[in-house]
């Protein structure tokens, strides 16, 4: 796969202030990576705050500080973090390959919007609450550059969870949406209760690109 096509992959577009200063994350042959996070508005006058990891030869990081408005373009990226308390945690977060700093808010049509091409990785789990709304758990496997792959899960709500749960692993599909984040809380082995963010994707269009069992392609808005 060619380097262009696995950047059309995954392409994400975020723009918001930035409310925390920036942390060290690592360093990869002398080049350093940092850590910040963005709050986006959502249509109903709430907020996602997004990671964003960017290099410092892309920005320095005394450019990014808490209170400045900054428009991200990059992709959505995963990697497993290994702790002695909770083991592996998928962890997630918007790798910046463009950054525009503001010191005032700008105006963003859409402020926040992702899409994905790539592969189910497991089967979609299609659910009802208990007030009779549909919901599937969608984990979409995307392929990066140097045969590395991104793990992004994915929420589908109404027909298109209906859709999303006829998918079968290994089945290549198209996503539209925005990242969302979303607090919960987990009860650790100890009886500990924690409270914890979740990033993920909620679909507002996807489409089946080819099928793994070869079935007639379908689509779903």
């Amino acid at each position: 796969m060619s380097g262009n096509t696995a950047l059309e992959n995954n392409v994400v577009s975020i723009a918001g202030k930035v409310v925390a200063n920036p942390e060290f994350s690592h360093e990869v042959y002398g080049e350093g990576f940092y850590i910040t996070y963005v709050q986006v508005p959502r249509l109903s006058d709430t907020y996602d705050n997004i990671p964003v990891m960017f290099s410092e030869r892309l920005v320095s990081p005394e450019n990014i500080y808490e209170g400045v408005y900054i428009i991200v373009e990059g992709q959505f990226r995963s990697y497993n973090n290994f702790n002695n308390n909770s083991g592996h945690k998928l962890m997630l977060t918007v790798f910046a390959r463009e950054i525009e700093v503001n010191q005032e808010e700008v105006n963003v049509k859409n402020p926040n919007q992702i899409s994905l091409n790539g592969f189910i990785c497991r089967k979609p789990m299609y659910r009802t609450t208990p007030f009779g709304r549909e919901i599937a758990d969608i984990l979409l496997a995307v392929n990066r550059a140097y045969n590395k792959s991104d793990y992004i899960p994915c929420i589908a709500w109404g027909r298109n969870a209906r859709f999303a749960g006829t998918f079968e692993i290994g089945d290549n599909i198209r996503i539209w949406g925005r990242i969302q984040s979303r607090a919960y809380q987990k009860k650790l082995p100890d009886g500990q209760v924690v409270d914890r963010v979740a990033y993920e994707v909620s679909v507002s269009k996807l489409e089946v690109v080819k099928e793994n069992n070869n079935k007639k392609d379908e689509k779903g808005d």
